[in-house]
């Protein structure tokens, strides 16, 4: 009877012991869940503030005052200005 119960003892040790370590286990990942979710939110500000840089650097204004200044371009005279009309579309396809 002794040795059944040192068996049964042992053996729930063994389930305590997993148990423990199965809890510290799912905590420690919990935790990396959570610091994983924090870094998707601030790597989704960052997008935001990207795609708001690449509109102010797109902006027609802008591109307009840097290819006057930086690079000496300028609209030229209507005179010199031609408008050459698309082909006509084609009927077969």
């Amino acid at each position: 009877m002794t040795r059944l119960n040192l068996m049964l003892f042992a053996g729930l040790l063994l389930c305590a012991l997993a148990l423990v370590t199965s809890q510290h286990q799912a905590r420690r990942l919990f935790v990396q869940l959570q610091d994983e979710q924090q870094r998707g939110r601030e790597l989704e500000i960052e997008y935001g503030q990207l795609q708001l840089e690449q509109s102010t650097w797109a902006m027609q204004s802008r591109i307009e005052q840097v290819a006057s200044k930086k690079l000496g371009m300028r609209v030229p005279p209507e005179a010199r200005v031609r408008v050459v009309p698309p082909p006509p579309a084609s009927s077969n396809p």
